[in-house]
């Protein structure tokens, strides 16, 4: 069994698309996952499944469809996968709760940088199939647009370890 950590989009954010921890771990049984766990109620979740990365994410997307009446997106890595994302993270020396990976389904483009707009101090480093950013002054304040993340999700770098310490556990 592979060890998947799912990432659900605009989930427990602002007021918007609620849906209890509860209900998700719920889901991710009714689709036959095993040993699920979710961290804070953000749209964290980890678990087992045999099948591969894109028939999780396809089960897990049409669950939430069919539960929320509308498409809620699902970023999909395996414990291997998290554990690089944590690994690769080009600001590692910088406050974690002030770094963010923002998780895509595909890699960001090359001209990553040249679509930014709104950069006033922040950091930005393209990964694998995520986009790096530190908040120096924090996310709250933050006028920074990048258009390629507009369907990504990000999770902050204390989040990221935590779920890939979770992801690794046998």
């Amino acid at each position: 069994m592979t060890a998947y950590v799912a990432l659900l989009r605009a989930v427990n954010v602002g007021g918007t698309g609620k849906l209890p921890m509860s209900e998700l771990k719920a889901l991710c049984e009714a689709q036959g996952f095993a040993r699920v766990r979710t961290y804070i109620a953000s749209g964290n979740v980890v678990f087992h499944s045999e099948a591969r990365a894109a028939a999780v994410k396809a089960a897990l997307e049409a669950a939430l469809l069919q539960y929320a009446g509308k498409a809620v997106g699902v970023m999909v890595r395996t414990a291997a996968e998290m554990a690089a994302v944590l690994k690769a993270n080009p600001f590692a020396r910088e406050a974690p709760n002030r770094t963010v990976a923002i998780f895509l389904d595909q890699a960001p483009p090359r001209n990553l940088l040249d679509s930014v707009s709104g950069l006033n101090g922040e950091l930005i480093a393209p990964g694998k199939r995520e986009i790096y950013v530190h908040y120096g002054d924090g996310m709250a304040r933050s006028t920074l647009k990048i258009p390629s993340a507009r369907e990504g999700t990000a999770r902050n770098i204390n989040t990221v370890a935590k779920l890939a310490e979770w992801a690794a556990q046998p």
